[in-house]
């Protein structure tokens, strides 16, 4: 039952999209597990760039089935445009799958983000507002709305009325905000139904049976282990579990079928929003690595914020998931950058922290403790193997696998699909 999880490491915006794509071409089956529109995976390919929010990143290879698995908070509109745009630029979606146990993002859900993040005011957590919380939140709550209601109109009027009438009391209440429409919701909601409906199915069943035939299974995680509701900064985290663990559940999955953990960590770190950040940099090397990065939010186009390799986060959220492989992605980045650094550890009040502290205010007195490497002048995105990277480039790799105790497997060092270089050196 070979199940390979492929997660990010950092604060999300590693890469996974391509990654998943380079395995997609031998894959049955890939799953999204968890996460949101709010998440955002770029594969760029001879055909152009595709920009997946909720569909798995597999979509462009026809004989991998794409599986939205039930720990999605599914926003329905988003999803048929994204099913709209990839059939405008000939691409099938015959091959996908969502659970019938999704949960929705309902339209009120981006008004109460937004309007929630708007009162925190100067402690705003920096949210997509794309109603990621809300819908995770009533689906604890046991008051949100699934996929298999709204196909069928009988459930989705029993669902929806005590809801929504307690949900514009909420609202009404607390901001003032005017009360949404029942027959309009009941209706809108009732037509994306209908078209969802052919894509609907038992997916864990589905999954179930295949593994069973030693299918070929790889499950994408959506953001990454620093914004796990858990684990990670909180309260600057999203709200659900994108660790390994987490994307079990969401995608039906059982750890014991699990093979094999691939963590994803850029070459450096970003993180978009608010929250801690120890490796931040803020002067002109922050800003190349923005600029030559790409380094602007795929949903928001929100410009990231930039920093120096952390290897005490990576190795935390390494052990957290029992990784058992490292991709390093955007690593041509680094490329011209001299010295390049790597913190090895934090230094809080006189002590050595080997790993991230669970208080948030801690981050802010935190002294990151920088080792530093040798860069390289020679350009690393013609390289096709590992043996051709520069002395100094394949020491920064060594180092790095050093620090955390797991191979790197994969090192990306271009955006293009086919820039994904074997880890290992040539025997």
């Amino acid at each position: 039952m070979p199940v390979t999880i492929v997660l990010g490491g950092q604060w999300g915006d590693e890469g996974k999209g391509k990654i998943i794509d380079s395995f997609a071409a031998n894959a049955d089956f890939v799953i999204r597990a968890n996460g949101s529109a709010n998440a955002g995976h770029t594969v760029v390919t001879d055909r152009g760039t595709f920009k997946f929010h909720l569909i798995p990143s597999g979509i462009l290879h026809p004989s991998c089935i794409c599986v939205i698995g039930a720990g999605v908070a599914l926003d329905p509109e988003t999803l048929l445009g994204e099913i709209d745009q990839l059939h405008a630029r000939g691409v099938s979606t015959a091959n996908l799958r969502i659970s019938s146990r999704c949960h929705l993002i309902m339209p009120y859900h981006p008004v109460q983000d937004r309007l929630e993040e708007t009162a925190r005011g100067a402690d705003a957590i920096g949210t997509t507002q794309r109603g990621n919380g809300p819908c995770y939140a009533d689906k604890v709550a046991r008051r949100g709305i699934r996929l298999v209601d709204i196909v069928d109109p009988e459930q989705l009027t029993r669902r929806l009325a005590p809801i929504l009438a307690e949900k514009n009391a909420l609202l009404q209440a607390l901001y003032n905000h005017p009360p949404f429409d029942f027959v309009e919701m009941s209706e809108r909601l009732a037509a994306l139904g209908e078209r969802l409906a052919p894509y609907m199915d038992d997916t864990e069943m589905i999954v179930q049976d295949a593994l069973d035939q030693s299918a070929n299974v790889f499950v994408e995680g959506a953001q990454a282990a620093m914004l796990d509701i858990d684990y990670g900064t909180y309260p600057y985290v999203t709200s659900s579990s994108p660790t390994a663990a987490g994307v079990c559940q969401g995608a039906g999955i059982a750890p014991t079928q699990v093979d094999r953990v691939i963590s994803v960590y850029k070459a450096y770190v970003s993180r978009v929003g608010s929250g801690a950040f120890p490796t931040e940099l803020t002067d002109s090397v922050g800003a190349y690595l923005r600029e030559h990065g790409a380094e602007y939010g795929t949903t928001t186009g929100r410009p990231r914020r930039t920093g120096w390799f952390d290897a005490v986060q990576a190795r935390y959220t390494a052990r957290l998931n029992g990784a058992t492989d490292i991709a390093l992605s955007k690593f041509d980045i680094l490329d011209g950058i001299d010295p390049v650094r790597i913190c090895v550890g934090y230094r809080l009040d006189g002590k050595i922290l080997s790993a991230p502290p669970p208080r948030i205010a801690d981050y802010d007195r935190v002294e990151p403790i920088y080792e530093d490497l040798s860069g390289w002048n020679t350009g690393t995105s013609a390289a096709t193997s590992f043996d051709e990277l520069p002395l100094a480039a394949r020491r920064f790799v060594r180092r790095i696998e050093e620090l955390l105790g797991i191979p790197v497997t994969w090192i990306g060092v271009g955006p293009h699909r086919d820039q994904l270089l074997d880890g290992r050196a040539a025997d």
